[in-house]
């Protein structure tokens, strides 16, 4: 792989780090007088438009479904995922902090490696292993002055953790299906074809006529969201492409900190809209220990292969 490869992979995948960790709290404006489902919505109808124009200037567009009937069960199920989790990790937004949910959805791709070894008989390495319980132990750092609320009653804070965890779980159902339709399609033509699906899914719940209920500041936030599928998932794709996948894992999983810093950073612009992050020393340095577990699942091979050199 050449080095200018490696550096428009490494810049591609910090773009999808930075827009990934920006998107919760624009979701977080918009869904002040916009349902969930209505967001989620103008995504996916925004997304495949421009997805659709870009496969079709490519002459890349999906004709024909390809793998018979368990293809179009399998991208079925890809879509409920994809369209379950947007769904739900908005509805998460609408009870926690931006980055409290962020932290939470790391538990995806993790879980989706447990679930591969299970699934596709892969098997899990030590380093996953270990990242595994440095995210597990992050987390419990991250809510440490929230534990007992979460393990003793249900109350708002409960339910939002409980949405992101869920949305974190369909994901991994959207990651599975996808890794099997890698057969026949490229990651963007199944991109599309999902997009589609859940627009169509979404249309009977969402109220479009709620965009005009928003003032310019909620509307730029939509846009941003609308934006961000495409700009995000893009990079993602293309990132995927001209760099190794364990990289570029590694690298998206700085996410829930820029969250973070985000957010810090705009309640001090904008302190009548947004709001710092509310953690303590313990909880930043779980956000923390839950980066680096995520990210030693990623790329905890290579260093554990060096030392055994």
């Amino acid at each position: 792989m050449s080095s200018r490869n490696t550096t428009i992979g490494i810049a591609l995948a910090l773009t999808t780090a930075v827009f990934w960790g920006a998107l919760p709290i624009a979701m977080k404006q918009a869904v002040e007088v916009m349902s969930p489902f209505t967001i989620v919505w103008y995504r996916f109808l925004t997304a495949s438009i421009g997805l659709g124009l870009l496969l079709c200037f490519k002459k890349q567009l999906p004709t024909r479904l390809i793998g018979g009937k368990g293809s179009v069960v399998i991208l079925l199920l890809a879509s409920i995922g994809l369209a379950g989790n947007f769904v739900l990790f908005n509805s998460a937004l609408e009870y926690l902090h931006p980055p409290v949910v962020q932290v939470i959805i790391q538990l995806a791709p993790v879980i989706l490696l447990i679930s591969s070894a299970w699934v596709f008989k892969e098997k899990l390495g030590v380093h996953q292993i270990i990242g595994v319980g440095c995210l597990l132990l992050g987390l419990l750092l991250f809510f440490n002055e929230r534990l007992l609320e979460l393990f003793t009653s249900f109350t708002g804070y409960t339910v939002g953790v409980s949405l992101a965890v869920l949305a974190a779980l369909v994901w991994v159902v959207y990651g599975l299906a996808q890794k099997q339709l890698l057969k026949h399609y490229s990651s963007a033509q199944i991109l599309f074809m999902i997009y589609v699906i859940c627009a169509v899914m979404l249309t009977p719940m969402a109220e479009p006529e709620q965009l005009l209920l928003m003032d310019s500041r909620q509307l730029g936030m939509l846009m941003f969201c609308c934006i961000n599928t495409l700009v995000g998932y893009g990079a993602f794709a293309e990132a995927m492409a001209r760099w190794q996948a364990s990289q570029v894992s590694a690298v998206i999983t700085l996410a829930p900190l820029f969250t973070i810093i985000f957010v810090d950073l705009a309640s001090l612009v904008w302190p009548q809209f947004f709001v710092a992050a509310p953690l303590n020393i313990l909880g930043y340095l779980g956000a923390l220990v839950v980066v680096s577990g995520a990210m030693f699942c990623a790329i905890g091979h290579k260093f554990i292969r060096q030392r055994n050199v």
